[in-house]
């Protein structure tokens, strides 16, 4: 969910950051918010606790927030909390890709809450709380329910799939890789001259992508491997091997061209294109009932932590919108970019860095 702030005392902002890092901290352990929860407070006020968790386990639930451009200077140059000169560099809003057709209430804001468990209801009860506490400090710019999950983020992980049947994140930054998380995901101290408070945290981009399935679904099936480089069934590329298996680019095909197509996604987006920039995904199917035509309004929740958009993400997303053969069938609606602090040790909050 990305929210805007619709205050301008600094001190109000902090206070909602401290309050969220404590909810936020008992919702993680599977307990109610507040003192008395959901309903053993007074019966003449508002409960603290929305309700709909009482008796679901904790199940996983991870909560992250994020920080927009606008929060540091508004579009029309206003610095609200006099930390105008502590935005990155790297913090701009993301630009207008070819072929996108974003809609603004899908986009952008200046605060972003993510809720990941394995029950989506738990994961609704966290947003929810945390907005409700927001009243008057916040209101709600976009939100998005995503399910499963589009890139294994482990070697324990099975690559899962997107809602084109095929294998997402075969190439994706893994947990066990730390020293690529450091080099790839993590902000690392002296990255950026507006200070270090954002070392160890990292950059979170999110982008909503549709997919237009009744017309994907009718392609054949050599074609939809050759839009993407790789097989439907095991995810190996064209050029053969398993899985994990680096694509043959220069491998000859048939029509005088390679087996991997100029156009194909795998290509497209390698880290061998780009300078060996990598990104950790950990995106989201999305089905959201039917279109205005009668299609499935469905498609991948593209969410990605990267140590600096500028490197590892603007020229793949660059090159994939104006030469990748996938194109024809994605339409991208919803897009935002957002910094996201370290985490918090004990007696510290959200954005305590930032702020001090």
């Amino acid at each position: 969910m990305a929210l805007d702030v619709v205050t301008e005392d600094r001190a109000q902002l902090v206070d909602l950051l401290q309050r969220w890092t404590l909810a936020a901290e008992q919702m993680t352990r599977g307990e109610e918010v507040g003192t008395y929860g959901a309903v053993d407070g007074p019966v003449n006020l508002p409960p603290e606790d929305t309700g709909e968790g009482i008796g679901l386990p904790a199940s996983g639930l991870t909560i992250t927030i994020g920080f927009g451009p606008t929060l540091f200077r508004t579009a029309d140059g206003v610095d609200r909390f006099g930390i105008a000169d502590r935005r990155p560099a790297a913090l701009e809003r993301l630009p207008h890709f070819t072929a996108d057709a974003l809609v603004p209430g899908r986009s952008d804001g200046d605060l972003c809450i993510q809720a990941c468990a394995h029950d989506p209801q738990v994961a609704v009860h966290a947003v929810r709380n945390l907005v409700r506490m927001g009243f008057g400090t916040t209101s709600v710019r976009w939100s998005q329910l995503g399910f499963g999950r589009t890139s294994s983020t482990s070697t324990s992980q099975q690559t899962p799939r997107n809602l084109f049947g095929f294998k997402d994140g075969t190439a994706n930054v893994k947990a066990e890789e730390r020293g690529a998380l450091d080099e790839h995901v993590w902000v690392q101290p002296g990255d950026d001259t507006a200070g270090d408070w954002l070392a160890g945290g990292s950059y979170l981009v999110a982008r909503r992508i549709g997919m237009t399935i009744e017309v994907w679904d009718r392609q054949p099936l050599g074609d939809q491997e050759a839009f993407v480089g790789r097989t439907k069934g095991t995810g190996a590329p064209l050029s053969g091997g398993d899985e994990f298996t680096e694509p043959d680019f220069q491998m000859p095909g048939s029509n005088n061209t390679t087996i991997i197509a100029p156009d194909a996604h795998v290509r497209l987006v390698h880290p061998a294109q780009h300078g060996g920039a990598r990104m950790l995904r950990r995106g989201y199917n999305f089905v959201d009932g039917s279109n205005d035509l009668g299609g499935l309004d469905a498609g991948l929740f593209f969410l990605a932590f990267v140590r600096d958009p500028r490197t590892h993400f603007i020229p793949q997303q660059t090159a994939m919108a104006t030469q990748d053969a996938l194109m024809e069938y994605l339409r991208t609606d919803g897009s935002a970019l957002f910094a996201v602090p370290p985490g918090v040790g004990d007696g510290e909050h959200w954005g305590q860095s930032l702020f001090a």
